[in-house]
């Protein structure tokens, strides 16, 4: 069936639609009900359904004769380790694991914190879990102490599960510390905290409260799969919120599982037995949907990577792993490769390796530039492909659909609306806007499976977040147009567009102008206080490695650039070049903050940041 027809589909008939999805999945009973309207504006799928999350993902492939097949791939180039486990080995392990949890009293229902780095442990640990039908909640490994507080004190866990360390590039970070110190500052106190030593930090245990993992293991009975209902939470997964306390996504068992396996075929035309690595991390939702779950579900081989795009060791690491694990399809961040492309920007450590069982690379988590998308093109020969989602949604609002058709890309462009989603570019009011223009992007309620059902504990926050804004329909917080052709542009952040003398101007569209510069690794541009426009934009750049140009040069190059592609009227004057752009652990750069240091407003030190001394740096020049 080619995409039109079956995105219509799924529009106008989602009910069967998503019925004939529902087969694709092992039920334990299979749903008579596909939709079911609940009063907080959104709604229940397949609520009269049974299933287990680690059936679904693990049980199931050895039942369909997948059970000496690869499942889990585990390469850490700052340990030096590799490790495989087929399906069989990684059933048995999760089932040994649940085992234990279920031996301390851990029953459907009950949360349970993971807090770990990228070790198969943490894997396990989150599909023990779902098979007891416990809810988890993974907090990103090394997180700061008060936001780990936060999060114990929000879901209330009976028991956390931790590691003595991670480690980042060539730096031991001890978890044992941060955890104590979160405990110290929470009010809810866990039953016990499960702690997996490694050998590059031994945490020191506190007797009656902490527990060892391999003595839990050495002693456990494995426990099968509880049936839960559809609708029963499989996980909370904390996203920054604009109070400051975190909201707490809900992502049901049901939906989830049937909407990541028809995601599987529809946004990657991924196969069982394909090698599938997201390059993320399993505290974010690219780690959960796409590491963890939807290869599982759709009898694919994972692969879990411990270590970064460049520096372990060097910029040729991605292409290393493609070509030892032969990897079929590669999904990271855009920030991944410009890292790639700033350290090696002839890629010439691409030309080392043999990288032939590469299909496809998808991006996604931010804006796909179009320097980058060219790049990667020129060098890979390979379809690049950009998709755009949300933590909230769990899988691509838009995207290529390869496992329907492969369509035309247009860089800038996430291509087009996923099925099920139905995507729309309106004003503040609801209305929708002209083609070409821009205006808040929404999506038609009722959402597709996989989606969140709440914000856990606070089902009122979840409908003023999402649905109120604009009634009857799902608000993204994201802003872009819908091109003649269909194709959906998403420019960034509504307030990333800035009003600069009544004119509102997307910075989105001065980075894509700033970052096609050839001396330019990456940029961007955020708007800045300015008493007689009210804002002008400033863009913060850093030059490729290699790169001569003089500073003042390059800014009077930027700004020809800008006003000769967008106008005088964008009143771009200013860029600064910067060692490194401030940025979460997942990439994202925090253009508020660094908004609110150019106005000279006071800012919190996120806890999401990759390295704090970065504001520091960026505040002292913008006093410059």
């Amino acid at each position: 069936m080619d995409y039109r027809s079956e995105f219509r589909r799924s529009v106008d008939q989602p009910d069967s639609f998503w019925r004939e999805q529902a087969h694709q999945i092992d039920w334990i009973e299979a749903p008579k009900t596909i939709w079911q309207p609940t009063d907080n504006g959104h709604g229940q799928w397949f609520p009269d359904g049974t299933l287990n999350t680690s059936d679904v993902a693990l049980d199931a492939n050895i039942r369909a004769g997948r059970g000496d097949q690869t499942a889990l791939i585990y390469d850490s180039p700052v340990t030096g380790t590799k490790r495989s486990y087929t399906y069989q080995q990684l059933t048995d392990q999760v089932a040994l694991f649940a085992g234990a949890l279920k031996a301390q009293g851990v029953t459907k229902g009950d949360r349970v914190i993971i807090y770990m780095p990228m070790i198969p442990e943490a894997v396990i640990a989150m599909l023990g879990c779902a098979r007891l039908g416990a809810i988890h909640s993974v907090v990103f490994g090394g997180f700061a102490a008060h936001e780990l507080s936060v999060r114990v004190d929000d879901a209330k866990p009976k028991v956390i599960i931790t590691a003595s360390c991670g480690i980042e590039i060539n730096r031991v970070v001890e978890y044992k510390p941060l955890l104590n110190k979160a405990l110290e500052q929470a009010s809810h106190q866990p039953e016990l905290c499960v702690v997996y030593q490694r050998p590059q930090a031994t945490a020191d245990m506190q007797a009656g409260r902490d527990l060892d993992w391999q003595e839990l293991m050495a002693n456990a009975e494995p426990a099968a799969p509880v049936a839960v209902k559809s609708t029963d939470p499989l996980y909370i997964l904390y996203t920054s919120g604009t109070t400051g306390k975190p909201k707490g996504v809900v992502r049901d068992n049901g939906g989830h599982a049937v909407a990541l396996k028809y995601s599987m075929k529809l946004v990657y035309d991924a196969h069982p037995g394909d090698v599938y690595w997201a390059a993320s991390d399993v505290g974010w939702v690219v780690g959960h949907s796409y590491i963890v779950y939807a290869p599982l579900f759709a009898g694919c081989t994972t692969v879990l990577y411990e270590g970064k795009p460049v520096k372990t060791p060097d910029a040729g690491a991605f292409w290393r792993v493609v070509q030892d694990h032969k990897v079929n399809l590669l999904f990271t961040a855009p920030t991944a490769f410009r890292a790639v492309r700033k350290e090696d920007p002839e890629a010439d450590q691409l030309s080392r390796y043999d990288i032939r069982s590469l299909k496809r690379i998808f991006l996604a988590g931010e804006r796909l530039d179009p320097p980058t998308y060219d790049w990667l093109k020129e060098h890979t020969r390979l379809p690049v492909l950009d998709h755009w989602w949300q933590t909230e949604t769990g899988w691509a609002i838009c995207c290529n659909p390869v496992g329907l058709e492969m369509m035309a890309t247009r860089p800038g462009s996430a291509t087009v609306p996923s099925p099920g989603f139905d995507v729309r570019v309106v004003d503040a009011k609801g209305h929708s806007v002209p083609t070409g223009e821009q205006g808040q992007i929404a999506v038609k309620l009722p959402l597709p499976p996989g989606c969140m059902m709440t914000i856990w504990g606070d089902d009122e926050r979840f409908r003023k977040s999402y649905f109120d804004p604009i009634p009857g329909f799902y608000s993204s917080g994201d802003g872009g147009y819908i091109d003649s052709d269909g194709y959906v542009f998403v420019m960034g952040r509504t307030d990333d567009v800035i009003n600069v003398a009544g004119h509102r101007l997307s910075t989105g569209e001065m980075e894509e102008v700033v970052a096609s510069h050839p001396a330019v690794a990456e940029c961007c541009v955020v708007g800045v206080h300015d008493e007689m426009k009210g804002q002008v934009p400033v863009g913060l750049v850093l030059v490729k490695d290699g790169a001569t140009i003089d500073h003042d040069e390059l800014e009077e190059e930027l700004v020809e650039m800008v006003r000769e592609r967008i106008g005088a009227i964008a009143c771009f004057r200013r860029s600064m070049v910067v060692e490194r752009l401030p940025k979460t652990r997942s990439g994202k750069i925090l253009r508020r903050v660094i908004r609110q240091i150019a106005d000279g407003e006071s800012y919190n030190v996120p806890s999401t940041i990759d390295d704090p001394a970065i504001l520091d740096e960026i505040s002292e020049q913008f006093q410059h």
